[in-house]
C-alpha cells in the first residue's frame, strides 16, 4: 500500500515537512510506503469555476501549466493521502489551499474515486489557529468520502522556527498515534474491500460554483 504526502509548506525542510516524517515512519515501520510530494513552493493558481471538470469527467482539471493534474492522478492510484500545511492567519496557505480547491473538485466528479480511501490532515503552527486551520483540511478529506484516522488529540504542532516542532513533545506524540492509527485503518480498510466490494453508484448531488 502506498500514501502521498503533500506538504503544503514554501519549505521543504521546514516543520510541516518534520511532522509529516513523523507521521511517515508509523507508515512505514507497519509496510505503507510513503511518497512526499512538496506543493508550497510552486506557483499554482486557483480555481476559477469555469466546470470544465464537471463537464469532461475526465479527472483533470482544464487549467494548464502546472503539476495539479499530475498529483491528482497519484492521488487516484495511492491507497491512502496525508495533506499537511503551516498555520497561515488562522487558515492553510494559499498555494495548498489552491491546489486542494481544484483538485476537490476534479476528483469529486470522477465517480467515487477516493470514496473509503484513508486521508489524514495536520498542520503546524506557532502558536494559535491551528484548530481552525486543521478543519479547514478536513472538509476536504470529508467531501471525497474518505476515512479519517482519529489520534488521541488533534493533529497540530508547535514550532515557528526549523525543527522547533521536535521540541513539541506532546505533538510529536500525538502525530505518532495518528500515524499507527492510520496504519491500522489503511489495513483495516483493504481486508474490508476483499469481502465488501465499494458501491459504484455515484449518488452525489451536482454542485456548481456561484459565479
Amino acid at each position: 500500500m502506498k500514501v502521498i504526502a503533500f506538504n503544503g509548506s514554501p519549505r521543504k525542510e521546514g516543520n510541516t515537512a518534520r511532522a509529516i516524517a513523523t507521521v511517515s515512519t508509523e507508515l512505514t515501520a507497519k509496510g505503507i510506503d510513503v511518497e512526499l510530494v512538496h506543493v508550497g513552493n510552486k506557483s499554482i493558481s486557483g480555481c476559477v469555476a469555469c466546470g470544465q471538470c464537471a463537464a469532461n469527467r475526465d479527472n483533470r482539471c482544464s487549467r494548464p501549466g502546472d503539476d495539479v493534474n499530475r498529483w491528482i492522478e497519484m492521488i487516484i492510484e495511492a491507497d491512502g493521502l496525508i495533506i499537511a500545511s503551516p498555520v497561515y492567519f488562522a487558515g492553510i496557505n494559499g498555494t495548498m489551499k489552491a491546489f486542494l480547491d481544484r483538485a476537490a473538485y476534479v476528483l469529486s466528479r470522477g465517480g467515487g474515486l477516493t470514496r473509503y480511501k484513508v486521508g489524514a490532515a495536520l498542520v503546524a503552527v506557532r502558536r494559535a489557529g491551528g484548530s481552525a486551520a486543521l478543519d479547514s483540511l478536513h472538509h476536504y478529506l470529508q467531501f471525497l468520502e474518505m476515512f479519517i484516522p482519529a489520534s488521541n488529540y488533534w493533529n497540530i504542532i508547535h514550532g515557528r522556527l526549523p525543527g522547533e516542532v521536535e521540541r513539541d513533545l506532546e505533538g510529536q506524540q500525538t502525530l505518532r498515534v495518528l500515524g499507527r492509527n492510520m496504519a491500522w485503518l489503511m489495513h483495516a480498510v483493504a481486508r474490508g474491500k476483499e469481502t465488501m466490494p465499494c458501491p459504484e453508484t455515484e449518488e452525489k448531488i451536482s454542485t456548481h460554483f456561484i459565479r
